[in-house]
């Protein structure tokens, strides 16, 4: 199995995502959005509280959404910032558009290819999850250490993990779906 090629990531595919660090401090937080990626018309959209984010230094959590078009080499993103604010009747949360940000983009933030381009090394299985996951160890350029989790004999996504080793930022794709996205979820208006 050492010497097996990593496979790619689906064709067209979606989830759910659930954003954390281990370990966990004081002032992390944990966050969740929704992702999909069409590798077929080169496009993504990511949608999520921003992580890592300092609500204390900032004032306010952010909400992002982030639609990338590769093919068009441009990125759009929308913010909303999300702030607390004490009243005699509690915490109130108060919601406040953001100027949207135009972008040059060249490639999607997750590349199809991204375990073969890198040279991923099959490291062993173990549970993700709830299920078992083939694992796949590779080291970007200029990047800490990552390791997928893809579900056993696939390229299903189920957890992706970077870091130094003292402090590890872990995504998990509790709910991946490799259905068409609609035209819509791509579209800017």
């Amino acid at each position: 199995m050492a010497n097996m090629l990593p496979p790619l990531l689906p064709d067209c595919w979606n989830s759910a995502y659930l954003s954390y660090w281990q370990p966990m401090q004081a002032e992390d937080a944990l966050t969740s959005g929704y992702c999909w990626f069409d590798y077929r018309r080169n496009l993504c959209r990511i949608d999520g509280l921003f992580n890592p984010w300092s609500e204390r230094e900032t004032g306010y959590q952010l909400w992002m959404t982030e639609i990338g078009d590769a093919a068009a080499e441009r990125t759009l993103k929308r913010k909303i910032a999300y702030a607390r604010e004490q009243t005699a009747a509690g915490c109130q949360v108060l919601a406040s558009p953001l100027a949207d940000e135009q972008a040059p983009f060249h490639q999607l933030f997750l590349p199809q290819t991204v375990l073969r381009d890198h040279h991923a090394e099959f490291i062993g299985q173990s549970e993700v999850l709830g299920q078992l996951a083939d694992s796949w160890r590779f080291q970007r350029q200029g990047k800490d250490l990552s390791i997928f989790y893809l579900r056993v004999g696939s390229g299903l996504l189920l957890r992706m993990r970077s870091g130094d080793g003292r402090c590890t930022s872990v995504r998990d794709f509790p709910n991946l779906s490799v259905a068409p996205i609609p035209e819509a979820v791509f579209a800017v208006s």
